[in-house]
């Protein structure tokens, strides 16, 4: 394993479906892990676009992911065994290997069009975020919101990227009619462990100036401290929510450490890179907030942990809302649906100006 600067894994982690033995002898592995892994962008055209679930634990039924990998780098991103689906590395290739749906809003307009379609708020990146540097080029996050603001449909965003100022004017005049509300992650104010564990995101500071910006334009917004990360992040949970708060989030949630599949080798593999010294503590703290095991994946169980840690985690967290006069909680702010203007609509059929 070897830790390139700019990535988040320290390896192309074999995925769960792979069955083919590795045929590249020692020398040909080691020069490939001496080699730093370029971004690949690749079109994908969608048959649908919007994801429905039925998980009682998020506070959203529907969904949409305009692109299919991340090139922020997250070590701790729960997305990145889906890259397994595509017969691809949920470690580098997650983050190297990026997919992107250009035809994303000619979907969404054909799926608001069907008869059947109830007008529910959808939440754009609760996968992969839709604020990562390929947005910059390929403009898909902004195109799918001028179509939310153009039929006044209701839209949530999750979101670490600060590139989302470029779209304020879209977000200010969708507030205003209170059909949008934004969730900014901040894990760690630390830059140094920003660097290492989520190497392509903006720092925390600019995260913050992104909430002041958004909430000064009228745009409400919650902090997500996510993922909490027992003995590595989660002594900085006060100062965080306080610092969000002074910068105009109205409410916060946060989420533990979640290592379904492939992460948990892909988490141990970074932790032994990075932080030798309490890889196997922090890793035995998890155990203890999920029964013993390195994840507990059922409803209820799998955001927060149980047990006495994440009990504590979770008064601490309480605690910090209430002092900092914010709102505890993940639910999502309520929108308007009333709004709504099928596609078709003659008023409405105009070109977006």
């Amino acid at each position: 394993m070897t830790a390139h600067k700019g990535r988040g894994a320290v390896g192309h982690t074999r995925h769960r479906f792979d069955s083919r033995p590795v045929e590249s002898t020692e020398e040909e592995a080691w020069d490939a892990a001496q080699t730093a892994p370029q971004t690949v962008l690749r079109p994908m055209q969608a048959r649908s676009i919007i994801s429905y679930n039925e998980s009682p634990d998020i506070p959203f039924d529907r969904s949409i992911n305009p692109y299919l990998g991340c090139e922020h780098g997250c070590v701790y991103c729960y997305a990145r065994p889906s890259h397994s689906y595509l017969d691809l590395s949920p470690g580098l290739d997650f983050e190297t290997q990026i997919f992107y749906k250009p035809n994303a809003t000619e979907r969404l307009l054909a799926e608001w069009e069907k008869p059947a379609y109830t007008c529910v708020p959808i939440t754009i990146g609760a996968n992969t975020d839709p604020y990562q540097p390929v947005e910059r080029e390929q403009r898909l996050t902004r195109q799918l919101l001028e179509t939310f603001l153009r039929h006044r449909h209701p839209v949530s965003l999750i979101s670490k990227g600060t590139l989302m100022r470029r779209d304020l004017d879209l977000l200010r005049e969708l507030a205003a009619d209170n059909l949008c509300s934004v969730a900014i992650s901040i894990p760690t104010m630390n830059n140094d462990l920003k660097r290492i564990m989520e190497p392509r995101v903006p720092a925390a500071t600019a995260r913050l100036r992104l909430i002041e910006e958004l909430s000064a334009a009228g745009v409400p917004c919650t902090l997500l401290m996510a993922p909490v990360i027992p003995a590595v992040n989660d002594r900085e949970i006060e100062t965080i929510v306080a610092r969000a708060a002074d910068s105009g989030v109205q409410r916060a949630a946060w989420i533990l450490l979640r290592l379904p599949h492939e992460l948990r080798s892909i988490f141990a593999d970074w932790l032994d890179e990075h932080l030798p010294d309490r890889a196997q503590h922090v890793l035995s703290l998890l155990r203890q907030a999920h029964g013993g095991q390195d994840y507990d994946s059922r409803f209820g169980i799998r955001q927060t942990g149980r047990g006495p840690l994440a009990t504590m985690l979770s008064q601490r967290f309480g605690a910090a809302c209430r002092r900092a006069g914010i709102v505890y909680g993940e639910n999502l702010q309520e929108l308007d649906c009333s709004l709504f203007q099928k596609p078709g609509t003659a008023q409405f059929d105009l070109p977006f100006s």
